[in-house]
């Protein structure tokens, strides 16, 4: 059996769709509220075959998905953001992992809400070195077709046929129970998200787990309902912060140190850019672009930091 482990977060607009399409699936499904202050809990308990665990504050998701593992009884666990809706019998991901006893954990296809295959978000690679020094220093952004950019987003990624994959997004994972387990499910220190799935698929390949990509199985995915509800500076601390986490734990210190000069030049040349627009563009509100400054400025500032986020829930 599989169940169905959903963290909300002020996800009223969205977990009904997630939840109608859920039923009659077969799964268990398992809804851990992160303390929403919105009606999440009124449209989930519409849904009987859908179980209710409110944390009563933010766990992170991270803390949400192994609180909502241990409180489930299916033999793997499909974790599912709410702003999806499946669109296929979830068969095929049970076959996978009943027939191939090495794979630790299935990914689905995503698609968006207009039917299209998410390259570049559905599957990547695992972050090398080079990437993530890519990334903080705008390199993807300005050139996103660079070969580092196409490598790790696997832009020449075939949706239509299954195979092994390194890093599949958690917005919809399916992973073994026992695998999950063993890794000691996700670490709760990348809170409140970003760099939670990445950091369980490195571990799970560690332990001798192979990760694979089923197309058969098909979820729309409407994106950024998580990123709705922070402000521009947390979105900056928090993927900042979260990313030298990700370094000093996989990657080692001197590396750290690598990435944290790279983050002061990064948020420099963001930096630049705003006050160059304070003065040049008056498109943007001025407000808008002191706000942005002083969100740099704090990301900035983690470069001078412990470098090493601490669990704010019991790990597994």
């Amino acid at each position: 059996m599989i169940s169905i482990i959903i963290v909300t977060y002020n996800s009223g607009r969205c977990i009904g769709a997630c939840l109608e399409s859920l039923k009659d699936c077969g799964a268990e499904i398992v809804v851990v509220d992160n303390g929403s202050n919105d009606d999440t809990a009124e449209v989930v308990r519409r849904f009987p075959n859908a179980r209710l665990l409110q944390a009563g504050r933010n766990l992170g998701f991270a803390g949400a998905c192994n609180f909502g593992a241990r409180q489930s009884a299916g033999g793997a666990l499909l974790f599912l953001n709410p702003d999806t809706a499946r669109q296929t019998p979830l068969g095929p991901l049970e076959e996978v992992l009943r027939s191939a006893p090495n794979v630790a954990a299935v990914a689905p296809r995503l698609v968006n809400t207009q039917g299209k295959n998410q390259i570049g978000f559905n599957v990547r690679r695992l972050p090398t070195r080079a990437v993530l020094l890519f990334e903080i220093l705008l390199l993807n952004r300005v050139f996103p077709n660079n070969p580092v950019n196409r490598r790790y987003r696997c832009l020449d990624f075939d949706p239509e046929k299954a195979s092994e994959v390194e890093q599949p997004a958690g917005a919809c994972l399916a992973v073994r129970r026992g695998s999950f387990e063993q890794c000691g499910g996700f670490d709760e220190g990348f809170f409140p998200l970003w760099f939670e799935d990445v950091d369980l698929c490195l571990r799970l390949r560690q332990k001798g787990g192979t990760i694979h990509y089923c197309p058969q199985v098909r979820f729309e995915h409407a994106g950024g309902h998580s990123l709705e509800a922070m402000s521009f500076p947390e979105k900056q601390v928090y993927w900042y912060r979260n990313l030298l986490y990700y370094v000093r734990k996989h990657f080692g210190w001197a590396t750290g140190l690598v990435m944290r000069a790279a983050l002061l030049a990064g948020i420099g040349l963001r930096m630049a850019a705003e006050l160059m627009g304070l003065v040049l563009n008056r498109k943007t509100p001025a407000w808008v672009r002191r706000e942005r400054l002083r969100a740099y400025w704090r990301a900035a500032m983690l470069s001078f930091s412990a470098g090493e986020n601490r669990p704010r829930v019991k790990a597994w």
